[in-house]
Formats: C-alpha cells, sequence, structure tokens
C-alpha cells in the first residue's frame, strides 16, 4: 500500500490540543493538501470527482477550495460501489492491504481502515473520553459485518484498556461478568445500557454498590440525554457520549462539562446548508460534512446527514478544538434507531416477499427508555393465519435492516394514507 508522505515536523497530538485556533487551521489546510493529491493520485473514484467539479489538486489550499465539489451521500456510495466494485474507486488499499471489510445495506463494503492518523486518532479520543489504562470496558456495541465493535474495541486497546466484548444481547449474562470481572466502564447505546441495569436490579443487585462502574460511554441514539441524566443522579456512573459513522469512524467527543461535541483531531468539518450546499454562519442548523485526514479511505466531503449547529464560545474545559451541537435531526429519510439507520430503502426487498401485504409503514417510537419499531401492515385478504405472517414478517424485516422489528399492526384499509412514507419516525425529544 502506498503511503502518504508526512511532514518531518508533523505535531504530535499532544501538540495538536495545545494548538490555538490559527496554528490547527494551519495544521490541517496543510494535512488536506497532502490529502488531495495522494487520493487523486490513488484513487480513481477521487480523481473522477475533482475532474468533474474542475478542481486541480493542486490548487487546494483550504477547505474553501472544495466547495465545488458536490457532497458524496450514503446513496452516492451504494451507486460508486455497484459500478465500481468492490470499494467504488474509493480505497487507496488494495485488497490485500485490507485487514477486515463491513457490510452495510446497499450493499456497501466499507474497508476496514489501516491509517496512522485514523488510529491515533481515535486513541486519543478514547483518552479524551476518560478512559484509561488499568480500566476494564465492557464493549456492547455490535461486532458483526458493522465496524462499531471492532473500531472501539481496538481503540480502547491502543488506550491500554483492557477490553470485554460483549457485543449485544445476553443481558443477565452482561450483568454477570460486569459484577465477577469488576468492570469498570461500558461503551454502547444508551438503551441497551439501562436494559443491563434494570435486568440488574431485578437480579437484587445494587448499582452503586455491587458494581465498580465509573464511566459509560453510552450514546448512538436520539433522545438518550434523559438516560444520562437518570444515569449520573440515581446511579452515580459518570457518562459521555461520542459520535461517529460507520464510513469515517469516530470523530467527535463529548467533555466533562456537556456543552456540545468537540471535534477530534484531523477532521475537517463543514456545516452547510442541505438545499445549496454553502456553508452557513453563526449557530444556523445545517448539515454535518466531514473530510477525515484519513490516507487509506479519503472521503472527501462526506454528507452524514446529521443536522446540528456550531458552538461558538470557548469551551470551560480549556480545548481549543472546535465544537458542534449534539445532533438534532435528520436530513433525508433514513432514521436512526438503536444506534443504527433505517434506510425506507431496506424495508422494500424485505416486505416484497409477502404478497398478501398491500401496504405498509414502518414507525419510530420510543417507550420508557427504549426505541420501538413497530410495522403497520395492511392486508388484500383476511385469509391469512397472521400469527405465521407475524413470525415472518419479523424474522425477513429485521434480517434486512439489522434491528429488531418488535411488532406488528394489521391495520384497515384506509389507515395508511395515498402517498405515506415508508418509515415515519414519532419519537419527541
Amino acid at each position: 500500500m502506498k503511503k502518504m508522505k508526512q511532514g518531518k515536523d508533523s505535531p504530535t497530538i499532544t501538540t495538536l490540543k495545545k494548538m490555538n485556533q490559527k496554528s490547527r487551521k494551519q495544521y490541517l489546510n496543510s494535512s488536506l493538501r497532502q490529502l488531495v493529491n495522494f487520493a487523486y493520485e490513488t484513487a480513481p473514484a477521487i480523481k473522477l470527482r475533482l475532474d468533474k467539479a474542475g478542481i486541480k489538486p493542486g490548487n487546494v489550499s483550504t477547505i474553501d477550495d472544495l466547495q465545488n465539489l458536490p457532497v458524496l451521500r450514503k446513496d452516492d456510495l451504494v451507486e460508486l460501489f455497484q459500478e465500481h466494485p468492490p470499494f467504488g474507486g474509493l480505497t487507496t488499499m488494495s485488497l490485500p492491504d485490507i485487514q477486515r471489510i463491513y457490510v452495510s445495506p446497499g450493499p456497501i463494503y466499507d474497508p476496514h481502515h489501516n491509517s496512522i492518523r485514523f488510529w491515533r486518532r481515535h486513541a486519543q479520543l478514547m483518552k479524551d473520553l476518560g478512559f484509561r489504562k488499568g480500566d476494564i470496558v465492557i464493549n456492547a456495541w455490535a461486532y458483526h459485518l458493522v465496524p462499531a465493535g471492532l473500531m472501539v474495541d481496538e481503540s480502547l486497546r491502543r488506550t491500554g484498556v483492557t477490553v470485554i466484548p460483549m457485543g449485544t444481547g445476553n443481558t443477565e449474562l452482561q450483568v454477570q461478568v460486569m459484577h465477577n470481572l469488576k468492570v469498570t466502564g461500558f461503551f454502547g447505546a444508551a438503551s441497551f445500557f439501562m436494559n443491563i441495569v434494570n435486568k440488574a436490579e431485578e437480579m437484587k443487585l445494587d448499582i452503586r454498590h455491587d458494581f465498580n462502574l465509573r464511566l459509560a460511554c453510552i450514546g448512538g441514539e436520539m433522545g438518550g440525554g434523559p438516560i444520562r441524566k437518570l444515569v449520573e443522579q440515581k446511579y452515580g456512573i459518570a457518562t459521555t457520549d461520542v459520535y461517529g459513522t460507520a464510513d469515517v469512524g469516530l470523530m467527535a467527543y463529548e467533555c466533562s462539562q456537556k456543552d456540545g461535541l468537540h471535534i477530534a483531531e484531523d477532521v475537517f468539518v463543514e456545516i452547510i446548508d442541505p438545499d445549496t450546499e454553502k456553508a452557513v454562519s453563526g449557530d444556523t442548523i445545517g448539515e454535518l460534512v466531514i473530510t477525515p485526514i484519513d490516507e487509506s479511505y479519503p472521503l472527501l466531503r462526506f454528507g452524514t446527514g446529521d443536522l446540528v449547529h456550531w458552538i461558538n464560545k470557548p469551551c470551560p474545559c480549556g480545548g481549543t478544538s472546535l465544537r458542534i451541537s449534539r445532533i438534532l435531526g435528520r436530513t433525508g429519510d433514513a432514521i436512526r434507531t438503536r444506534g443504527m439507520f433505517i434506510h425506507p430503502r431496506q424495508l422494500e426487498p424485505a416486505l416484497a416477499r409477502f404478497p398478501e401485504v398491500v401496504r405498509y409503514q414502518g414507525t419510530i417510537s420510543r417507550e420508557s427508555y427504549r426505541d420501538k419499531f413497530t410495522m403497520k401492515v395492511e392486508l388484500g385478504t383476511e385469509s391469512v393465519n397472521r400469527e405465521q405472517l407475524t413470525q415472518k414478517l419479523i424474522q425477513s424485516v429485521t434480517e434486512a435492516v439489522r434491528i429488531r422489528l418488535d411488532k406488528v399492526d394489521y391495520v384497515k384499509s384506509g389507515v395508511i394514507p395515498d402517498g405515506h412514507k415508508l418509515l415515519v419516525d414519532e419519537r419527541t425529544y
């Protein structure tokens, strides 16, 4: 694998964290110039994107010089991966250099990152969250197909943390492991953490006195704030949060002040108007667009679909990095649920195999501390064994979206209107 040249005086993460905004911008601009030139030479799809936009790599000095480059969105990735298999011409690595391949709906084949800067960023981010050598941490993100579990696992281990790769499910076993091994940290979805806490209380265990938990990074869901507040006030466990995507990895974190998210090192962030793709100013809400300094998978101007705004006041923690608000919503049709995204297009092939279903609509609601996924279904005939059909629908939809379908509601004709959305978010925050 070819390597992107690094400057001889490339700063350490410790130096970067102490930089003022002007020095940090100079460093990032220098890194961006190297990245664009390297990606243009080694990633065919990047070269094509820049050529179509009329951007010469040698003319890129700042992120503003990429304003004419259309934002790269998830749907664009699906098309690229279909036209130029297996990686859409976006990676600079050859297949033998890729250690793992993750599979997202589409399908999209995300390569395991093999960049020094990528893993340096992630290790430092874990330290910024508060994890330290000597911690024993349960990692409850999924290890199957998606990158979340292994990405968090490796990042924590590079920090010196002992990781227990639990993944999701098995709440009683999670409680036993947490208790027996004197676990000090937890990393996973907020609602799943509450499932574990509730199970522990069912088992007559005292969270404050029978466990060693000191820090829980629980997030990945809309509306997780009340859960985190409860965990801190009722159980005395410090909580924190992190932001990332399967494509670019983790790129923002919450400090102890809990006032927005700090942008991690080696990441360019833009907030744009989704319609014009031009930068917004002040505290205007816009779409979060990311350009990570990552030589192995250089996604220039990747549109996350998440809505945020800038936080322009200094952080009391003393950090000098840029900050953004928490996620305020989504553009487009995809809905974040239990730490994963569900897109309407995932439902179509799952329901197409059932000719007795004439209309359907997925809904996401929230009960207590958990996202609930329900499918409203209109049948074309009443001569159907609903119990058997329900089980088949749950299995088909769950396999398609990788989030368990909780319930099937059979509705009368007219309840699902003409021109309806296939997926609706009914949660309030």
